[in-house]
Formats: structure tokens, sequence, C-alpha cells
């Protein structure tokens, strides 16, 4: 398995056509405080498989904050066709939206990955303190 793809934004879809619309990619957020929600946010993982690689597999996306804590954790699987050596490898597109995603302090997020038989670390997501304007 290798990941293709890996974003936060405001929007995701997959179009008729199989084409992947994206909308408001991020990687920064800007919080006046912490605890910091985050009201909404779609997370986006393409996995592309090996072609013995089919069959069912399980997903998980756990968001870690830096100290190796984890926030928040997905779940699910996904199942992998087999394909002939004419098409291109099976691929897997997870688009995850997220309501009210907690940030308890500033730093640096991400998402650990596990599919299949591998763990990869992902997305990083960084959130800092939105200072005050002292003129206001």
């Amino acid at each position: 398995m290798q990941l293709v793809l890996a974003l936060a934004c405001d929007h995701a879809e997959v179009r008729p056509d199989g084409k992947l619309d994206v909308q408001g990619i991020f990687n920064e957020l800007n919080a006046p405080g912490f605890p910091a929600a985050q009201d909404s946010m779609t997370v986006v993982f393409v996995l592309e498989w090996e072609r013995d690689e089919t069959g069912t597999h399980e997903l998980r996306a756990d968001l870690m904050d830096q100290n190796d804590r984890m926030v928040l954790t997905i779940q699910g699987h996904t199942e992998v066709p087999a394909r002939t050596l004419e098409q291109h490898p099976p691929q897997t597109r997870l688009i995850l939206k997220l309501d009210r995603v907690i940030f308890p302090a500033a730093g640096s997020y991400r998402f650990r990955l596990r599919a299949g038989q591998q763990t990869l670390d992902a997305l990083p997501i960084h959130v800092v303190e939105r200072k005050q304007d002292p003129r206001r």
C-alpha cells in the first residue's frame, strides 16, 4: 500500500466522472485560545494498493498531538478489488468530514494512518494561537 494523497480541506467530493474535487486546502489553523474547536473540516486520504493486496483491509486514522497523544480516532474498512495487469492499481479514496474537532493546545498535529499491514504518519496540521490586535 502506498499513500498517494493526504490533505485537510473545507470540502471534498468525487465527481460522477471519478475525479476528486477539493476546496480550501489547509495545513495551518489559527485559534483565539485553547482548547480550540474547528467546527468543520474534511480529511482526504488516497491509498493505492499492490495487486496482491486484495480483500478486506481495516483502516484507522488517529489524530495525534506533538506529544504522541491521541486526540481522535476514525475507524473503518475497505474492500480492495482484484485487478488485471491491464487495469490501473486499485485505490481507496477516504473522504472524511469531521465536525467539531477539538485541539487541546497549540502545536503540530498529524494523522497516524493504519491501512492493511502498514502504519504511516501523514497530514501535518499546525495549530497556532492567533494574537489579538492590541488596537482593538
